[in-house]
C-alpha cells in the first residue's frame, strides 16, 4: 500500500481511533485544571457525610485520607499515565489491539453503563440544589415524585451533554474554569460553619488550637463511632477508601483517555490538585460542612442531601457550588462513555455516541437512586474494571520484560484473544469471591485481584502465541506507525495555530476574576476568625452569603470571557 493511499484511509478515522498527534498535546496546567474540578465534585458532599456514618475519627480521617490520597497520585503517575503517554491510544483503543472485537465490545458496554450511572449520578446531585431554590420536596424514593424535579434534571443534564459532545477540549476548558472556584468555595464553607459546630461544642466560635480542634471533631463531626452506635472504622479502612475511590481510573487505566494527551509521563503527578485539594481538603471540608447544617437544621447529617448543606454553607452560592461540582463530573464521565460507545460503534463518530449515551444518562438521572446508590456502584466499578487494568499492564509492561510479544494477538491477526476473556472472567470471579468470603477489608481487594489478573493473563497468553516472535508484524506495525506521525505533522501544518492572548483587557479580566476569589475567602476568614460571639458570628455570615454570591457571579463572567478571547487563532 502506497503512502497515498494508506494517508486516506487515516482520513477515515476518527481522530479519537489514531494516537494522538504530538501538537495535540496539553501542559500539566491542563490536567491540573481537569481533575482540579472533576474531584471537587457533588460526591464530596456525599462522602463526607458517608465518613461521619462509618465512624471514623477525626485523627484517623486527618491522617488515612492523606495517605490514601497520595496512594492514588502514585497510581496514576507510575501505573495509567506511562502507558497513556508511550501509546497515545485511549484504553478502548488499545484493548481493541491487544485483545480482540469480542472482549472489547463486551468491556466497552460495561464501560458505557458504569460512565452513564455515575454520569447521571452527578445530574442528579446537582439538580438537588435546583429543587431546594424551587421548593421542590425532596426525592428519597428510586423513582421521582414531582415532575417538577423530572423537567430540572434534564435542563442540568442537557447542559452536561452540550458540552461533553465537543471533547477534550472543552472539557479541559470547563474544568479550568471552574477548579479554583471549587476549591475556593468548599474551603470557605467549611470556615463558615465552623463556628457554628465550635459554639456547639465549645461553647465558643473557634477552637483555640490543635487539641480544641481535634476534641470538636471527635465530638461532632468524625466521632469514632457509625451510624448504628458501634465502633466505626479505622485508619487502615480510611487509607483503603481514599485510595479505592478512583480504582477504576488508575489501575484501571480507564483514565488513558485523558493522559494520552499529556506531553510527560510524569504529568500523572498533576492528579495531585484532584486528590490533594479535591478529595482531602473537600472531603473534610464536606463532613464539617455536613455537621455544621445538621446542627443549624437541627437534623442528622445522614438526613441531609447536597442541597441542604450547600446552602446553609455558602448561601446562593451553595446551589451553584453543587450544579457546577455535579457538571464537572458528569462532564468527563461521560466524555469517557462517549469514547467508549465510539469504540463499539466504529463507524459513529464520537459527537454521535455522545449525544446519544448523554440522552439516555439524562433519562437514568431522573431516578433519585443512581445518587443514592453512587458509592457502592464505584466500589463495584472498580472490581469490574481492574481486571481489564492488569490485562493491559501486563501486556504494555511486563511482556517486553520477559521476552514477550506485545501485540501479539494482532499480529497473529486474531479476532478474539481467549486469555484476555479467560483472565478477566476468572479475575472478576476471584475478586467478588474474597469479597464474599469477607478476607479482606472491601477496599483493598482491588490490589490482589489486579495481580491475580496480570499472573493469570501472562501464563495464558504465553500458551496461546506471546512468546514466539512476530519480525514481519512488527516492521509492518512500525512502519504505519511513522505513517501515522506523517499524516499527522502533514495535518498539523494545515490546522490553525494559536495565538498566546496578552492584551491588556484579557489580564484585567483574569485580575478581576481572581479577586472575586480572594474576596470570597477573604469574608470566609472574616466569619472563622472576626467572630466574637454568636450575634456577629450571624451577622458576619450573612455579609458572606451575599457578597460571595455576587462574587461568584463576577468570577465566572470574567473567567469565561477571559478564556473566550484567549482562543482567537491565526492560520
Amino acid at each position: 500500500m502506497d503512502t497515498t493511499n494508506e494517508f486516506q484511509q487515516f482520513e477515515k478515522l476518527e481522530v479519537d481511533q489514531l494516537p494522538i498527534a504530538k501538537n495535540k498535546l496539553h501542559n500539566w496546567t491542563h490536567f491540573a485544571g481537569l481533575y482540579a474540578a472533576e474531584h471537587v465534585a457533588a460526591t464530596e458532599f456525599v462522602i463526607g457525610a458517608t465518613f461521619v456514618a462509618l465512624g471514623a475519627t477525626t485523627k484517623d480521617i486527618l491522617l488515612g485520607l492523606l495517605i490514601g490520597n497520595i496512594l492514588a497520585v502514585l497510581s496514576w503517575t507510575l501505573i495509567t499515565a506511562p502507558i497513556a503517554v508511550e501509546t497515545r491510544l485511549s484504553l478502548y483503543t488499545y484493548l481493541n489491539k491487544i485483545a480482540g472485537d469480542s472482549m472489547t465490545k463486551l468491556y466497552n458496554w460495561a464501560n458505557v453503563l458504569i460512565f452513564t450511572v455515575i454520569s447521571a449520578a452527578m445530574i442528579t446531585v446537582s439538580a438537588t440544589a435546583v429543587r431546594f431554590a424551587f421548593n421542590i420536596p425532596p426525592q428519597l424514593n428510586w423513582y421521582p415524585t414531582n415532575m417538577w424535579f423530572v423537567a430540572i434534571v434534564l435542563v442540568v443534564g442537557l447542559v452536561v451533554v452540550a458540552i461533553a459532545i465537543y471533547g477534550f477540549n472543552a472539557v479541559s476548558e470547563f474544568s479550568s474554569i471552574c477548579a479554583p472556584w471549587l476549591f475556593v468555595m468548599f474551603t470557605s464553607g467549611a470556615f463558615v460553619l465552623l463556628p457554628a459546630l465550635s459554639l456547639e461544642v465549645l461553647g465558643k466560635t473557634i477552637p483555640d488550637g490543635w487539641t480544641d480542634f481535634i476534641t470538636l471533631g471527635d465530638q461532632s463531626i468524625w466521632t469514632g463511632i457509625n451510624s448504628d452506635g458501634e465502633p466505626g472504622i479505622g485508619l487502615t479502612e480510611v487509607i483503603g477508601f481514599a485510595w479505592a475511590a478512583n480504582t477504576i481510573t488508575h489501575f484501571g487505566l480507564i483514565d488513558m483517555a485523558l493522559f494520552r494527551f499529556a506531553k510527560k509521563k510524569s504529568y500523572g503527578l498533576a492528579t495531585s490538585t484532584g486528590m490533594m485539594f479535591g478529595h482531602y481538603v473537600a472531603w473534610i471540608s464536606a463532613g464539617i460542612m455536613g455537621a455544621g447544617a445538621a446542627v443549624i437544621l437541627g437534623k442528622s447529617i445522614v438526613e441531609l442531601d447536597p442541597g441542604d448543606v450547600a446552602y446553609y454553607a455558602l448561601g446562593w452560592s451553595g446551589f451553584v457550588i453543587v450544579i457546577v461540582a455535579g457538571w464537572t463530573t458528569a462532564v468527563a464521565n461521560l466524555y469517557r462513555a462517549g469514547l467508549a460507545a465510539q469504540a463499539i460503534f466504529h463507524n459513529t463518530s464520537r459527537r454521535k455516541t455522545t449525544l446519544i449515551v448523554g440522552l439516555a444518562t439524562c433519562i437514568v438521572a431522573c431516578f433519585p437512586f443512581v445518587f443514592t446508590q453512587i458509592l457502592p456502584l464505584l466500589t463495584y466499578a472498580g472490581l469490574i474494571v481492574v481486571p481489564v487494568g492488569g490485562i493491559v499492564f501486563a501486556e504494555h509492561q511486563i511482556f517486553p520484560r520477559i521476552g514477550y510479544s506485545r501485540y501479539w494477538l494482532h499480529y497473529k491477526e486474531l479476532k478474539t484473544s481467549t486469555p484476555a476473556i479467560a483472565s478477566w472472567l476468572l479475575g472478576l470471579a476471584f475478586g467478588f469471591g474474597l469479597n464474599a468470603l469477607n478476607v479482606m477489608s472491601f477496599f483493598y481487594l482491588f490490589i490482589p485481584t489486579w495481580i491475580f489478573t496480570i499472573a493469570i493473563y501472562t501464563f495464558l497468553a504465553g500458551k496461546y502465541g506471546a512468546k514466539n516472535k512476530y519480525p514481519e508484524a512488527e516492521e509492518k506495525e512500525r512502519t504505519r506507525n511513522e505513517n501515522i506521525e506523517r499524516f499527522q505533522e502533514q495535518q498539523a501544518k494545515e490546522e490553525k495555530t494559536p495565538i498566546k492572548d496578552t492584551t491588556l483587557f484579557s489580564k484585567v479580566l483574569k485580575g478581576i476574576s481572581m479577586l472575586t476569589l480572594l474576596i470570597s475567602l477573604v469574608l470566609a476568614c472574616i466569619v472563622l476568625f472576626g467572630s466574637s460571639n454568636e450575634t456577629i458570628y450571624l451577622e458576619n455570615r450573612e455579609i458572606f452569603y451575599r457578597y460571595t454570591f455576587i462574587c461568584t457571579l463576577i468570577y465566572f463572567a470574567t473567567a469565561y470571557w477571559a478564556l473566550k478571547r484567549g482562543k482567537s487563532q491565526k492560520n
